[in-house]
């Protein structure tokens, strides 16, 4: 991938989330960081990841997400051919979840 998305700015914006030691922390950080708009986004991509990973189809992804086929396809697309960041964080989790867990299951429904 591209190595020209890593300004200053945004270095220095994962210095400061590499720093934050606690949950309250780290909600409160993202909260005034970030809109609603853009947590939901970002918890509806982590939601597809998880659900993509445990290998649900993308019609039901997408009836438990909200998020559309394409915007699937997208995140598909950086699960399997991205930094590598989303496989990191669900091997780190698979390691650490309990026998018998899955990201399906963990997934509400809507």
């Amino acid at each position: 991938m591209a190595q020209d998305w890593r300004t200053p700015e945004i270095e220095a914006m994962f210095g400061a989330i590499r720093r934050l030691e606690t949950a309250d922390q780290t909600e409160r950080f993202f909260r005034d960081l970030c809109t609603l708009k853009e947590l939901h986004d970002m918890s509806q991509r982590w939601a597809v990841v998880r659900l993509l990973d445990a290998g649900l189809h993308y019609a039901e992804i997408s009836r438990r997400t909200g998020a559309s086929t394409a915007t699937i396809t997208r995140i598909a697309s950086w699960l399997n051919h991205g930094e590598g960041g989303y496989r990191a964080m669900l091997d780190r989790l698979a390691a650490e979840a309990p026998v018998g867990a899955s990201a399906a299951a963990a997934e509400p429904r809507r």
